[in-house]
C-alpha cells in the first residue's frame, strides 16, 4: 500500500485525531507527521490490518506521559531532531523483525533522557516584564508561551533634598536581550503620581538606562518612566517618583531677596535708569552722613587742604621775590 501525498494534510490531520486518541497533542505529534508514524507500525505490523491498529494504540500508549513535558523555547530544533532520528532507529528495529511492544517502551526511555538533558526552561521573576529568555514550549498543545506578568512595573520612590542630584536607573531583574535594546524616558509633570500613559510627555535628550536630575527642583517632582524596547517590542516598563522636599539653599533664598527688591525699587522704564552723583551738600544733608567718624575724615581733608594752600602761597612768594 502506497502512502498519500502530504498535499492531503487535512484528512490525515483527523485521522491523527482518530487513531492517536490523546486529550491533547503530545510531543511526539508536535515533532513527527503522521506519515512517519504511520510507517513505522507499517514496517513493524505490515501494511493493514488488526496487528497494524494494534501497532498505532501502543504508539499512541507509550507516548502518552510526554504529553505533559516542557521545553526550553530555544530547544525545540534538538528535540525535533532527536525525534526524527528516534523514528529511523524505530525503522532499524522493525527491519531487524523486533517487537514494537518493546522497541516503543525503548524509544520513550531514550527520548526521555533526552529532554532531561536539554537546557532547563528558566523561571519567570516577578513582578513585571515580557521575558523572552523563560519563553516554553509545551508538547500539551504544541505552542508557546511565556510569563503572565504584567508590562508595567511598581511604581518606584525616590526622595531627594532640593538642589541634591536625583538618580534613575532602568534596570530589571530578567535577562534581555544582547542587541537591539532601546531606553525611552518620559515624564509626567506637576506632582503626579500616576502609570497612566497619557500624562507622559517625552524627556528630549533622555537616552541609555540611566537618567540624571542635578539640581533636583519642585518642579520636577511628579513620576518618570522608562520603557524598554527590543527591536521595538516594549519589554517592561518601570515608573519612578520623585518627591523633592527640603527649604531653598541659603544662597538661592538670597538672591530671590534681591530679586524681589529689585523689582520693587525698579521703575517701569528700567531703561531710563541713571547712576546717582549725588553733591557734597546733598550727602551732609543725610542723616546718616554726620556719624563721628566722618566728621574727624572732613576735619583731617579741610586740615589737609588748608596745609596744601599754605604750601602753595608761600612757593609762589619765594619764586616771586628770588627773581626780583
Amino acid at each position: 500500500m502506497a502512502l498519500r501525498s502530504p498535499a492531503s494534510a487535512a484528512p490525515y490531520a483527523l485521522l491523527a485525531f482518530i487513531v492517536f486518541r490523546l486529550p491533547s497533542w503530545a510531543c511526539l505529534l508536535c515533532f513527527t507527521t503522521y506519515p512517519e508514524r504511520l510507517r513505522v507500525c507499517q514496517m513493524f505490523a505490515g501494511m493493514e490490518g488488526p496487528e497494524l491498529e494494534k501497532c498505532k494504540e501502543a504508539f499512541t500508549v507509550a507516548f502518552e506521559n510526554l504529553s505533559y513535558s516542557e521545553i526550553n523555547y530555544d530547544e525545540r530544533s534538538h528535540l525535533h531532531d532527536a525525534f526524527t532520528q528516534m523514528t529511523h532507529s524505530l525503522q532499524e528495529m522493525a527491519a531487524a523483525q523486533w517487537s514494537f511492544l518493546v522497541a516503543f517502551p525503548d524509544a520513550v526511555e531514550k527520548m526521555k533522557n533526552v529532554i532531561i538533558q536539554l537546557k532547563e526552561v528558566q523561571a519567570c521573576i516577578p513582578p513585571c516584564g515580557l521575558q523572552e529568555a523563560s519563553r516554553r514550549f509545551r508538547c500539551r498543545g504544541c505552542y508557546s508561551t511565556v510569563c503572565d506578568l504584567p508590562l508595567d512595573c511598581p511604581i518606584q520612590d525616590v526622595t531627594v533634598t532640593r538642589g541634591g542630584q536625583a538618580m534613575f536607573s532602568c534596570a530589571v531583574n530578567f535577562s534581555l536581550p544582547k542587541e537591539e535594546i532601546t531606553y525611552s524616558w518620559k515624564f509626567a509633570e506637576g506632582g503626579l503620581r500616576t502609570q497612566d500613559v497619557t500624562y507622559f510627555r517625552d524627556v528630549p535628550r533622555a537616552e541609555g538606562y540611566l537618567a540624571r536630575i542635578r539640581p533636583a527642583q519642585p518642579t520636577h517632582q511628579g513620576t518618570f518612566s522608562c520603557v524598554i524596547k527590543h527591536d521595538q517590542r516594549p519589554l517592561a516598563r518601570l515608573y519612578f517618583f520623585l518627591n523633592v522636599t527640603g527649604p531653598p539653599s541659603r544662597g538661592e533664598t538670597e538672591l530671590q531677596f534681591k530679586f524681589r527688591e529689585v523689582l520693587l525699587w525698579a521703575p517701569r522704564d528700567a531703561e531710563m535708569i541713571e547712576p546717582w552723583r549725588p553733591s557734597l551738600g546733598e550727602l551732609l544733608a543725610r542723616p546718616e552722613a554726620l556719624t563721628l567718624k566722618n566728621l574727624c575724615l572732613l576735619a583731617a581733608a579741610a586740615a589737609f587742604a588748608s596745609a596744601s594752600a599754605m604750601l602753595l602761597i608761600w612757593m609762589f612768594f619765594r619764586w616771586y621775590f628770588s627773581g626780583n
